[in-house]
């Protein structure tokens, strides 16, 4: 008798800890059809680029960013890439990913991003401890603040030292790409089309190092805000202008209070959107 109460009672337990399963986030696809992670790996191994969109505070994505990198190394070569590393900086992070110095002295050589040690070290050092190309694929910053303040045309002053580090010009330029577009409302208008080109002029250098940085039967994972490639467009575009034929497969984020469906705003972000709780600890 005790043991069929003691039996009961542990039936009781797991049903409640199933009941209560917490979940962190949920992969799902374009049309809001639940996906898991294995799809996702397995859709990454059958494109030439991943363009990996994130929130750049989310702990979460971060997690799962280090984690998708070593399963597709672990299954075919691998090429990352990152818009959070400067194009101009390329041979000193080259430098650190060859042991030649420390983090420390790679922190005094370029600018890193205040939360750098703590979401994107992990993949500079995944990529220096397995010898894997790591790419700086934004424009330096202070050119894309060239163009917000002076236009695109600004750019042609550029040495050909520093023209090297951004996107060949003249860039092609679409105003009517939904997300830019949405841009000429910020700033109370006061800034016109010149955010939008600034967006832009980093989408295409993306989109350009990545495109130089291409090797056959080989993934190139490439981090960057959602907002640069969801809804297919950004670095997507400029990739899809320049190789109509190149495979790309696109991921969003996105952060929902319940997450085990897919929001209607969120539907068409991407190839697959990975849906956050809106409680995940944030970085910063």
């Amino acid at each position: 008798m005790m043991k069929k109460v003691f039996l009961v009672n542990l039936l009781l337990f797991f049903s409640i800890c199933l009941s209560q399963n917490k979940e962190p986030y949920a992969i799902f696809d374009a049309n809001g059809k639940k996906q898991n992670y294995n799809k996702l790996l397995q859709k990454s191994l059958d494109v030439q680029v991943v363009l990996f969109g994130e929130f750049h505070d989310n702990s979460i994505i971060h997690w799962l960013q280090i984690e998708i990198a070593k399963d597709v190394f672990a299954r075919k070569p691998l090429i990352l890439g990152a818009e959070m590393m400067e194009a101009d900086g390329q041979n000193f992070y080259n430098q650190y990913l060859d042991g030649q110095f420390s983090y420390k002295k790679l922190d005094s050589l370029v600018k890193l991003w205040p939360n750098f040690k703590t979401d994107y070290k992990p993949l500079l050092d995944f990529a220096k401890a397995n010898k894997i190309k790591f790419v700086a694929t934004n424009i330096p910053r202070r050119f894309a603040s060239l163009v917000f303040k002076k236009d695109l045309p600004s750019l042609e002053t550029l040495s050909l030292e520093e023209k090297s580090w951004i996107a060949p010009l003249p860039i092609a330029f679409d105003l009517e790409l939904p997300g830019y577009k949405s841009m000429l409302g910020m700033q109370g208008g006061h800034a016109g089309d010149k955010m939008p080109k600034a967006q832009a002029i980093k989408d295409a250098t993306m989109a350009h190092f990545i495109e130089k940085n291409l090797l056959s039967n080989s993934v190139f994972l490439h981090f960057n805000g959602t907002y640069h490639s969801e809804n297919f467009e950004g670095i997507n575009w400029y990739l899809k202008k320049q190789m109509p034929d190149i495979k790309i497969l696109t991921i969003a984020t996105v952060v929902q209070k319940e997450i085990k469906t897919l929001e209607k705003e969120n539907l068409g972000k991407a190839d697959f959107i990975i849906v956050v709780d809106q409680d995940a600890t944030k970085t910063y």
